[in-house]
């Protein structure tokens, strides 16, 4: 990158001015990664000092079988396929129920799209989780399953957010946003809830006091102008609602573990190759640049690996993502070494191994405990990167 385009990007940034899409298209075209790390951990610094948010939560997945046959994932089946499985509500419950120690806060439910589940299922599900964790946030659904939902029930998303929130809901999940721009989407998603209904179901979901994270899947056919652009459109609503609290970049993973049964879902993987640890950290980096209106950036350990994470942390991410115990949606797919895992205690380890200070949050963001920051007598101990 020119010296005087580097200087003048440091100063839009430094003075808080909003960079465009140029910028951000410079920023990826830049191979100085230490000086892209270093901006973005001022911006985090500014924003959130040297705190790194967690949480103590658990996935719950109650079906896998879908009517998408999306070209990355390898979670979904479809029905009377080997290893498809819907729970009865009764054993979403007791599976819920069994992930509830370490005084869990949270727990976190996406679903394949069924074809034959009924509508009623979905709150009644959230209202049986509620009454029997009454105690836990439940964040659940994506926009796509919201879509999905009007297409079987005949009602409207705001009626049926309406229902859900009834019925215990406190946030949505990000997910379904992949890359919004068409030019990649129609290679990659077999689902029809594109940006427009996305968009338009997160702002409902604002407008009824919702606060939600938003995410983008990168590392697969995309190039950096279609993250820009993703962001971009994201920043726009933002704008808009107020609404995201946090921004979650998502490794795209190879499928290496399911071909146990003969067949290879991810589509993608014979013409791509996965981010590398230096890409994932340049997207946090750019991502925590441009995203100027959204408090938190979150690295999700599970689909980054627990080293990379850590990075992150010095690279504008100051969330790390909570104590997952099962993550079947990445984990049908990869095998390259991130634990199923991670106790309260092994994040607050992570955490100030990195060199910060760990905060626990619940869904909301708003703090349940501080704890203390790195040992200052250890001479091993690292610190944060100084602004």
């Amino acid at each position: 990158m020119d010296v005087g385009l580097k200087r003048e990007l440091e100063e839009k940034v430094r003075s808080g001015e909003r960079l465009t899409r140029e910028d951000g298209i410079a920023l990826y075209e830049s191979d100085d990664l230490a000086w892209l790390g270093g901006l973005a951990h001022e911006v985090r610094t500014r924003m959130n000092g040297d705190v790194v948010h967690f949480n103590v939560n658990r996935h719950l997945n109650m079906t896998n079988v879908c009517t998408a046959s999306c070209a990355y994932c390898s979670f979904q089946r479809k029905p009377g396929e080997k290893d498809a499985y819907t729970m009865r509500i009764e054993e979403a419950v007791k599976l819920a129920k069994a992930m509830e120690g370490e005084n869990l806060t949270e727990l976190h439910i996406v679903n394949g799209l069924h074809p034959n589940l009924p509508w009623r299922y979905y709150p009644r599900s959230l209202r049986e989780l509620k009454k029997a964790l009454p105690n836990v946030s439940l964040k659940a659904f994506t926009a796509t399953e919201i879509h999905h939902f009007e297409k079987i029930s005949g009602l409207s998303a705001s009626e049926i957010l309406d229902e859900l929130i009834d019925a215990g809901l406190e946030s949505l999940t990000g997910g379904g946003a992949e890359i919004f721009d068409w030019e990649v989407r129609q290679h990659i998603v077999d689902h029809d809830t594109h940006w427009e209904d996305w968009s338009r179901i997160h702002r409902l979901a604002h407008e009824k006091g919702l606060k939600t994270p938003c995410t983008m899947l990168y590392g697969h056919i995309e190039e950096p102008r279609h993250r820009v652009d993703h962001v971009l459109r994201l920043r726009e609503l933002q704008d808009e609602t107020g609404g995201f609290q946090v921004f979650i970049p998502l490794r795209y993973q190879h499928d290496f573990v399911d071909m146990k049964d003969g067949k290879v879902r991810n589509r993608l993987q014979a013409r791509t190759t996965m981010a590398t640890g230096a890409e994932a950290l340049k997207t946090f980096a750019v991502s925590r640049l441009l995203f100027d209106n959204v408090p938190h950036v979150k690295v999700f350990w599970v689909m980054h690996g627990v080293q990379t994470a850590q990075l992150a942390l010095q690279h504008g991410a100051d969330d790390m993502d909570g104590s997952v115990v099962e993550y079947k949606i990445t984990h049908d797919a990869d095998n390259f070494g991130t634990p199923n895992k991670l106790t309260r205690e092994d994040l607050l380890e992570l955490i100030r191994d990195a060199g910060f200070r760990p905060v626990e949050r619940n869904t909301r963001y708003e703090i349940i405990r501080e704890y203390d920051g790195p040992d200052p007598e250890r001479r091993e101990a690292p610190q944060p990167m100084r602004v």
